[in-house]
């Protein structure tokens, strides 16, 4: 598929141009295994690039302007490298603006450039397909004018963009997508960004996300509120025992005896993210060991976490997870991302994924009335250039 994409991505750039591409991009989107909501709170979370991607082709053109092309919208525009930076209309083209708007602010001189590119990263479904465009794109230029970029410094600036663009992302998608390996995990520590990989031996099970293809309002607003209860949970909890600093340094009897002391709400959300940080913990060893159906009910309990405690979750997604929870093929299941819709990530033992993605598709349409998307992924690679052999 991704062959496909591109030479699809290079054709076109040899028609528009006339001359082949100097480089090409690979850039992939993401999935986060376990740990949600819990990047803003400084805990950890277990992500890992996937096989789907942008590709992108670049060349030098010595001019002062770059002319960029996005072949799936077919849509392009000028940006002229003498000018500042100004936010558009049409929002696409802002990551890469905020890309541009990042190198000046660092005082790297940039020459002119072509470049199109091409994507089968499912927008809209929670892959992360900002964070690889606006990393692939950062990767071409810094490979295109040897501007010797750090792959961590990528990332970092990666996110600038995005908070460029008015999104204040943590740095989880952006970093996944620059520093993933084929068949690893990443272990982010979002306080200080130190990492581990950890080994993703999946061979017997399929990596499945089911895209509810719904996407509720509540979202920004419960999203905004979470992190405000998470904060005065903390201050809270702070006050109460000297050593606690952040959330990683509770456990579960830090919260449960303050039950009495704190609102119902304050009092779930901090025992989801104490839990949370823990199941982390409890997933890297699970993939150390090759225990997979351990890791499947950890992602489990995350969800009747997220759904109980945290709140975020939603009648569709609640449905999908307790469907798939009775199928004995399906190891694991839960929401990934912010909720309120989106996708589920699940396991299912190889063998069995056909009929229950058709049992599972009837089920939901009968249900809701909805076309359910279906995506399979792969672990692969960070974002890189392409070599053909």
């Amino acid at each position: 598929m991704n062959e496909m994409l591109i030479n699809k991505t290079t054709t076109f750039f040899r028609e528009i141009f006339t001359s082949s591409p100097e480089i090409i991009v690979l850039s992939p989107g993401r999935i986060n295994i376990i740990g949600e909501h819990i990047d803003y709170n400084d805990g950890f979370v277990l992500p890992a690039a996937i096989d789907k991607i942008i590709c992108f082709a670049f060349q030098k053109n010595n001019t002062n302007q770059s002319k960029i092309i996005a072949i799936d919208l077919n849509e392009e525009f000028v940006i002229d490298l003498a000018k500042p930076m100004q936010l558009s209309d049409t929002v696409w083209t802002n990551y890469l603006r905020g890309v541009i708007e990042q190198l000046n602010i660092k005082g790297f001189q940039l020459e002119g450039f072509n470049c199109v590119f091409s994507s089968n990263i499912p927008v809209g479904s929670g892959l992360s397909s900002s964070a690889a465009l606006e990393c692939g794109f950062l990767y071409g230029i810094n490979e295109l004018f040897n501007l010797n970029i750090k792959p961590i410094d990528i990332a970092l600036l990666g996110q600038k963009a995005e908070h460029w663009v008015g999104i204040n992302c943590g740095i989880m998608d952006q970093f996944a997508s620059v520093m993933g390996i084929e068949n690893k995990v990443l272990k982010i520590d979002c306080k200080t960004l130190e990492h581990q990989y950890h080994d993703a031996n999946f061979n017997d099970y399929s990596l499945i996300l089911f895209d509810s293809n719904v996407k509720h309002s509540l979202f920004s607003s419960a999203y905004n509120t979470r992190r405000e209860e998470c904060q005065e949970g903390l201050s809270i909890l702070k006050n109460n025992f000297p050593s606690v600093n952040s959330f990683r340094d509770c456990t579960e009897d830090h919260i449960l005896s303050l039950r009495n002391v704190i609102s119902e709400n304050v009092f779930k959300r901090c025992h989801f993210v104490i839990k949370e940080i823990e199941r982390v913990s409890l997933a890297c060893a699970a993939l150390d060991s090759g225990k997979i159906e351990t890791l499947g009910k950890l992602m489990y309990e995350t969800h009747e976490g997220l759904s109980k405690d945290y709140e975020v979750s939603c009648a569709e997604l609640d449905m999908i997870v307790a469907t798939l929870k009775k199928e004995e093929a399906v190891v694991g299941s839960r929401l990934m991302g912010g909720g309120f819709g989106g996708c589920t990530i699940n396991l299912i033992k190889k063998g069995h994924e056909a009929i229950i993605k058709d049992k599972l598709s009837a089920l939901y349409f009968d249900t809701f009335g909805i076309e359910l998307k279906i995506y399979e992924v792969k672990i692969g690679n960070g974002t890189s250039l392409y070599n053909p052999l």
